[in-house]
């Protein structure tokens, strides 16, 4: 039996609870990984959690390049952790004959390949498609990269920020600001995620295995309609105005100041919402019978001065804390913007099991955070810690049939 922990609302205590390993829905199913930094990861991370088989191909002494992002738990870096639990780790020299070879037989073991070299790497290597589908003929194969294997960008290396920049939904932030968060990488990840899934799921009736050109860039552009609202509107014969108003302009979805020089988020698009904290608040004259559903999502036209005022000089005067209060109160959707240590804190996430606390051999306790599946019984977090570099090496080339010799491998 394989343990489920999930961290339940009494306090944060937590309660085990069995999981036997045949009713995760990917046992049985065996990946081999040699993606790095974080769409990759992230992508068999979800993977394993399922229950998937998952080798780590990692280069000598370096490895992974997150292994070394700051912050650290301890040992681990806090970032390399928290997309590779439940994996194995293989360190292979891939400009050797030797670590080729033992990558070629791993291909042949796996029912999924993923790997984000830059275009052409994996055929330099001899471990692109064409080459893995002559030793694995149903084979699974996924490439992820920031634009594609082919098209005008190519050859750009994908970083998140470029890829973000080329889709147009920066241009909701303003001019000149950085994102605060990692869309084009978790875009990317999300969508290998769904087409190995669709790709498995599909290959049980065809025997057909497939190649999964998974672009960052494909992705997050898939994501953002909302973002590129105007643009689709215009193209297709509109003006593009008004716009949807959802960063920042329509005064009742918004961020504000608070007493403490903290901050709460406001979302009151609906009339009623909006009714229920003009009442919380004492400004009732602020309600009027006359709004559309068209106004929902608009800068509010003349009115929206009269909103932002009144917001902001509630917010004004009052803490973050006390205003978390008197709207939860109300079940009035009126929240704080939380730090890093308040979000992991929160009853919200303990309560739904999205953190929990866990023995790293390496680190001692850690605080993790969990995965979604996990309520449903379709992913078991606790299967295996974030590997170290090449701990499974030994293991992984005797099942291959290769033995270690002087730190080469070679046929067993």
């Amino acid at each position: 039996m394989r343990r489920n922990r999930r961290q339940r609302a009494n306090g944060g205590n937590m309660e085990y609870e069995p999981i036997p390993a045949a009713v995760l829905p990917l046992t049985g199913i065996c990946i081999v990984d040699f993606t790095k930094l974080l769409p990759g990861p992230w992508c068999t991370q979800l993977l394993a959690d399922m229950g998937a088989e998952v080798i780590k191909v990692e280069a000598p002494d370096i490895g992974d390049p997150s292994r070394h992002n700051p912050p650290r738990q301890r040992e681990h870096s806090a970032y390399f952790a928290s997309v590779n639990r439940n994996k194995r780790s293989i360190e292979l020299d891939l400009r050797s004959a030797a670590g080729v070879e033992a990558a070629r037989r791993l291909i042949g073991w796996a029912d999924v390949m993923l790997e984000s070299f830059a275009v052409g790497g994996a055929a330099r290597l001899g471990i692109d498609y064409r080459s893995a589908r002559m030793i694995n003929p149903d084979i699974i194969y996924c490439s992820i990269s920031g634009f594609g294997q082919d098209g005008p960008l190519a050859a750009s290396s994908g970083h998140d920020l470029v890829v973000q920049a080329m889709t147009g939904v920066l241009s909701t932030a303003g001019a000149g600001e950085m994102p605060q968060f990692q869309a084009a990488d978790y875009a990317g990840g999300a969508f290998a995620t769904i087409a190995i899934l669709s790709a498995l799921y599909r290959r049980r009736t065809s025997g057909e295995g497939a190649f999964l050109d998974v672009a960052m860039f494909d992705s997050l552009l898939a994501m953002s309609t909302a973002a590129l609202g105007q643009g689709l509107a215009r193209a297709s014969g509109g003006s593009g105005t008004p716009a949807l108003e959802a960063w920042g302009r329509n005064p009742r979805y918004a961020i504000y100041a608070t007493r403490d020089r903290r901050y709460v988020g406001v979302s009151l698009l609906e009339p009623g919402l909006w009714a229920k904290f003009c009442e919380a608040i004492g400004r009732p004259d602020l309600v009027f019978g006359d709004e559309r559903p068209e106004d929902r999502h608009s800068d509010h036209g003349e009115r929206a001065a009269l909103y932002r005022t009144a917001i902001t000089n509630y917010c004004a005067v009052r803490t973050m804390d006390e205003i978390d209060q008197a709207m939860r109160a109300r079940d009035i959707p009126v929240c704080p913007v939380l730090n890093a240590d308040e979000a992991l804190a929160s009853p919200q996430a303990l309560a739904r099991g999205m953190v929990y606390w866990d023995t790293d051999p390496h680190d001692g306790k850690v605080l993790r955070i969990g995965n979604p599946l996990a309520r449903a019984g379709l992913a078991d977090l606790h299967r295996r810690p974030p590997p170290r570099l090449g701990a499974h090496t030994r293991d992984i080339l005797d099942e291959l049939g290769l033995a270690t010799e002087q730190g080469k491998t070679e046929p067993a």
